[in-house]
């Protein structure tokens, strides 16, 4: 382990460093691989006219990404069980992603994987993480809100091969992971923005992670966001290059897991706010033209619907980026309630 334990501070944010250079150094060499290889990205037809230019820009800079992530981990932080559980689901649902991502290239479409393949995929990693996070790790099997209220989700266990299976925190914790993943993945639309969001995201759950007194955990997520500030400087503006699945997926993932190993699945989802804000707006589009043919956006995910208004995609970027630092902020206050 580098830096001083003494300082844990020290280390938390030398891993961010670590991280965002690992990321500078070998994202312009990956973006050359994949423009020889000829990966690139498939547009959405129905999208933005002028969106049409960024077809064939590389893609699946996640790889990137988790690379700079597992490095950070493996040089600064400490392998407990707790670091290895979440960066090992936070690399499955990152392989996930990769292989929607090749899907996708392969077959010449924005769509990759179907999604019955995918959520089976992202269900095998989410038992399996929040198994072994209650069994190996001692996550209590509980929701904890702000103000002192806890509910207690571990009232209906099964004991398998040793193993105690809480059902209903298990279901609880397919949600959280699952649903932020996606989250996550639907942000993934204009240049910078999942990036940017995901950074800020990440932060906030480091600050947590180490107020809860897990240190590692804190290096994990200060690696998660020093990777995306890495991968900012070619993904903003016009983009050299997207995440794609692989990054997305997975920083949803790296997310999720981080707030259950700290239990502050609540307060996450308040610091996550504009990912469910994102997915809501999909929601309510869907549903709504489905019983009455009509719109309630003029294009979701919701980011859109404001290019659609005329705004240039840095303005729509730059004000998602002031609305996700506002998020955490909130979330971070609420989380010192919960003591």
């Amino acid at each position: 382990m580098f830096g001083n334990p003494s300082y844990p501070t020290y280390q938390a944010f030398l891993g961010l460093g670590i991280a965002a250079a690992i990321a500078l150094l070998l994202m312009p060499w990956w973006i050359k691989l994949l423009k020889v290889e000829g990966i690139g990205q498939q547009v959405r037809a129905d999208g933005p006219k002028r969106h049409l230019v960024k077809q064939g820009t590389p893609t699946m800079g996640g790889v990137v990404i988790l690379v700079a992530i597992s490095l950070t981990c493996l040089l600064m932080g400490k392998l407990t069980t707790e670091l290895v559980l979440v960066l090992l689901a936070t690399l499955a649902t990152g392989v996930l992603g990769l292989i929607d991502d090749l899907t996708s290239v392969t077959h010449g479409r924005s769509l990759g994987l179907t999604p019955h393949a995918k959520m089976i995929g992202l269900t095998i990693i989410c038992v399996t993480f929040t198994v072994l996070a209650v069994n190996w790790c001692g996550v209590a099997p509980e929701i904890r809100f702000p103000g002192g209220l806890t509910i207690d989700l571990g009232v209906l266990s099964t004991t398998i091969c040793g193993l105690s299976f809480p059902w209903l925190y298990v279901v609880f914790c397919w949600l959280m992971i699952a649903g932020l993943s996606n989250a996550v993945n639907l942000t993934d639309g204009l240049d910078g923005l999942a990036g940017g969001t995901s950074m800020i995201a990440m932060l906030a759950m480091a600050a947590m992670a180490f107020l809860h007194g897990d240190v590692n955990l804190s290096i994990f997520c200060t690696a998660c966001a020093g990777a995306c500030l890495g991968f900012l400087w070619f993904n903003c503006y016009p983009a050299s290059i997207f995440m794609g699945d692989t990054g997305s997926l997975a920083l949803g993932a790296a997310f999720a897991c981080t707030s259950i190993m700290t239990n502050t699945e609540v307060v996450s989802l308040i610091i996550g706010g504009l990912f469910i804000v994102e997915t809501l707006s999909v929601m309510i589009q869907v549903v709504y033209f489905h019983f009455t043919h009509k719109r309630v956006f003029l294009m979701a995910p919701i980011h859109h619907h404001f290019e659609k208004k005329g705004w240039a995609e840095t303005k729509v970027v730059i004000r998602f980026w002031i609305i996700a630092a506002a998020f955490g902020a909130v979330g971070l206050v609420l989380f010192f309630q919960l003591g």
